[in-house]
C-alpha cells in the first residue's frame, strides 16, 4: 500500500539501522513507493535479508555494512551507494538503541539500594551513557554530514530522524536514551533551520510503544507474559495496545511527500495511540 500516493520514483534512499524491525519496514515502505533504497545497518546479514525481500517483491535494494559513528566507513558507503544506486535524495537515521549499562534496575530510588546489588542512579556506567547518546545523537550527525552533501543542489530532498515518546517525557529507568532522544528532536528543529535556504526539509517521528527486539526484555518476560511494565505501558496508551510497524508507514510517506508536506519542516510527529495526549486521569 502507498499512502498517498506518493511517488518516490527516481529517487535514492538511504536507511540507517535498516537491519532492525522499523527500519526494515521503512525501507520497505520506501521501495513500494517507487525508491532505490540503501539498507545500511552494523549487521550485513540483517540488512542483506531485508534488501532480498525488498527485491523479490520487485524493488530495487542493496544491502551495505556501516557503523553510523565511523566517519570514515560512512563515506565510503556513501561512494558506494552514489555508485550503486546515484546521489542520495532521502535519509532516515534510524540507528539507535539503548544499552543496559545505562539503565537503572528500578523506576525509583531508595536510599537502601546505596549498598545492595541494585543498579541504581549511582552506579550507571559513564561509557555505557556515553555509547548511548553516541550511537543515538552522533548517528544522526554523521550521515547527515557525509549523506546531505550529496542532496546539495538537488531538489525535493529530505531528511527524516527518528525520535521518540521518552524526547517530551523521560521515561523511567532509561535516563541516556531519554536525553540523546530528546537531543535527537532538537538537532532536527536545527537541521530544519540550517538546511532551509538549501531547499532540505529536516523532520522526525516520535514513535510511541512498538515491540522490538531491542525493548523485549523490558515487556516481556523470559516465559513471554508481559511485564508490570508493559501493564503501565497499555494503561497509559489510550488505544490499548502497541503500534504494529506498518502504522508508521503513513506518517513516513506523509513527511517525505514533496507535494502534501512542502510546507512543513522542523516538525516531530508522534504516532503513540495517544500516549502523549494521556495526563493518566
Amino acid at each position: 500500500m502507498n499512502v498517498l500516493n506518493t511517488d518516490l520514483n527516481g529517487k535514492t534512499a538511504i536507511v540507517t539501522g535498516a537491519g532492525g524491525i522499523l527500519c526494515s519496514a521503512f525501507a520497505k515502505t520506501l521501495a513500494r513507493a517507487g525508491a532505490k533504497v540503501a539498507l545500511l545497518d552494523l549487521n550485513l546479514e540483517a540488512a542483506q535479508m531485508y534488501a532480498d525481500e525488498i527485491t523479490a517483491e520487485g524493488g530495487i535494494a542493496r544491502a551495505y555494512k556501516c557503523n553510523v559513528l565511523d566517519k570514515e566507513m560512512c563515506s565510503r558507503v556513501a561512494c558506494d551507494v552514489k555508485n550503486d544506486l546515484g546521489s542520495c535524495d532521502i535519509l532516515i537515521n534510524g540507528a539507535g538503541g539503548n544499552n543496559p549499562r545505562a539503565t537503572t534496575d528500578k523506576e525509583y530510588f531508595q536510599p537502601e539500594d546505596i549498598d545492595s546489588e541494585v543498579k541504581s542512579f549511582f552506579d550507571l556506567d559513564a561509557e555505557g551513557v556515553e555509547f548511548v547518546f553516541n550511537l543515538n545523537f552522533i548517528g544522526v550527525l554523521i550521515p547527515t554530514q557525509v549523506f546531505a552533501k550529496q542532496m546539495i543542489g538537488k531538489e525535493g530532498c529530505n531528511i527524516l530522524n527518528i525520535s521518540s515518546m521518552n524526547a517530551f517525557t523521560p521515561l523511567t529507568k532509561i535516563p541516556a536514551y531519554s536525553g540523546a532522544k530528546a537531543a535527537v528532536s532538537n538537532f532536527t528543529q536545527w537541521l530544519a533551520v540550517h538546511f532551509s535556504k538549501a531547499g532540505i526539509r529536516v523532520n522526525a517521528i516520535a514513535p510511541g510503544f512498538f515491540s522490538t527486539k531491542q525493548n523485549a526484555s523490558l515487556l516481556f518476560n523470559d516465559d513471554g507474559t508481559p511485564t508490570a511494565r508493559t501493564g503501565k505501558i497499555l494503561a497509559a496508551t489510550p488505544m490499548g495496545r502497541f503500534g504494529e510497524a506498518r502504522e508508521l508507514e503513513g506518517s513516513v510517506l506523509f513527511l517525505l511527500n514533496n507535494n502534501a508536506a512542502s510546507f512543513i519542516t522542523g516538525v516531530v510527529l508522534p504516532v503513540d495511540g495517544g500516549f502523549s495526549a494521556y495526563s493518566g486521569v
